[in-house]
C-alpha cells in the first residue's frame, strides 16, 4: 500500500474540506392531502402510499 512520504500541513486538508457542504432537505407540501414531505419522496398518510399527490398504495390490514 502506498503510504505519503511527508505529513500533509493542516492547510492543504482544510482547502480540501472547503467543498465539503451540508444541504438542507428540500420540502414540499402535497396538494391533495396539505402534508409537509421530503421532495420526489413517497410518504404515508392514514396507511395510504401519497406520490406526487396520487394514492400509489394502500396498506392491507392484516386480520388473522
Amino acid at each position: 500500500m502506498p503510504n505519503p512520504k511527508r505529513r500533509h500541513s493542516q492547510q492543504r486538508s482544510a482547502k480540501r474540506r472547503t467543498h465539503y457542504k451540508a444541504f438542507a432537505d428540500t420540502l414540499s407540501t402535497d396538494s391533495a392531502t396539505g402534508e409537509v414531505h421530503l421532495r420526489h419522496r413517497a410518504h404515508w398518510v392514514e396507511n395510504k402510499l401519497y406520490y406526487r399527490g396520487k394514492v400509489v398504495l394502500e396498506k392491507q390490514s392484516s386480520t388473522k
